[in-house]
């Protein structure tokens, strides 16, 4: 049965990751306010945190904690993903209850383990600062400043978090070669079935699956059930991007995974039945290695 999947898995997935786009549209201006916005710790309810907290460029622009924490040392319940590339996600979370960048903004400024604001404070503490009502007037041509008009401005910044031109990203546009062992671990990622759900431009971030397909799992907190109440849905979530994976460490929505060899033993056992050989698993990390891509496209604008 195992090798049947992974023959429908070759015909049917073989060729679909495709690169990412080199540019994106962006409004620099509204990037630039966006930026600001997203490192500004006075848009949570104690002035510690920023969506940088649990979004760190240091860090892949993720978190390197296996949960974050929030205002007033408060711990979540799930690990931080990567924003970038998330312009890219068909949906935003773990559990995909957002369905963009906006909308997925309301849940870290409201949420009482995060942020923990209202819409009134965050508009409040912004009038406090005259550059950004400047800033504001300028762009959206109007006195009033509202919580749309914030969200907004922090998505556009959000939307510029492209990363082109990795290295396999440049293979697939034939400019450059991968290294045998890369190639093999490409190879290994289609001939296992990993293509079937880590797929398109973002190499993932486009469907939900189920986390322990054949071997179950029981860390299965804010899953797709969480949202849905449908008892398929347990231990269902979107499925990550890989992109940049490299950098993002710890894995999974548990961040039970410290390291991408472990996160490789822990996808084989639980979604596929079987444990990669050592040499299967080196192959992988270095196929997964070339898709760490440039300077996220709108900090280059911005400069």
């Amino acid at each position: 049965m195992k090798w049947i999947i992974v023959f429908i898995a070759n015909i049917l997935f073989a060729s679909l990751i495709t690169p990412i786009p080199e540019s994106i549209h962006i409004n620099l201006k509204k990037a630039k306010l966006g930026y600001m916005l997203f490192f500004d710790t006075n848009l949570s309810r104690d002035k510690t945190i920023s969506c940088a907290s649990c979004h760190n460029p240091a860090e892949g622009w993720a978190d390197r904690d296996r949960v974050s924490t929030g205002v007033y040392g408060r711990k979540g319940i799930i690990q931080s993903p990567t924003v970038l590339n998330a312009v890219f996600n068909f949906r935003q979370f773990w559990n995909g209850r957002a369905k963009d960048l906006k909308e997925q903004m309301n849940g870290p400024f409201h949420a009482h383990v995060e942020m923990d604001m209202t819409n009134e404070l965050i508009i409040k503490r912004i009038k406090q600062n005259p550059k950004y009502v400047n800033m504001f007037k300028n762009i959206y041509k109007t006195n009033k400043i509202t919580y749309d008009m914030v969200v907004d401005a922090i998505a556009e910044f959000e939307k510029g978090l492209i990363t082109p031109d990795c290295k396999f990203d440049l293979y697939l546009k034939g400019k450059a070669k991968l290294t045998p062992l890369e190639m093999r671990g490409y190879i290994l990622f289609k001939k296992y079935g990993c293509i079937t759900c880590h797929n398109g431009v973002n190499v993932g971030g486009n469907s939900f699956q189920k986390m322990g397909l054949v071997v179950p799992t029981k860390q299965c907190v804010g899953d797709r059930y969480s949202i849905t109440h449908n008892p398929l849905d347990r231990c269902v979530y979107k499925v990550p991007s890989l992109r940049n994976i490299a950098l993002t460490a710890p894995y999974f929505h548990s961040g039970k995974a410290k390291t991408l060899r472990e996160a490789i033993g822990v996808m084989s056992y639980h979604n596929l039945g079987f444990k990669f050989t050592k040499d299967e698993v080196d192959a992988l990390v270095a196929f997964l290695k070339t898709l760490t891509g440039k300077t996220p496209y709108v900090l280059r604008k911005l400069k």
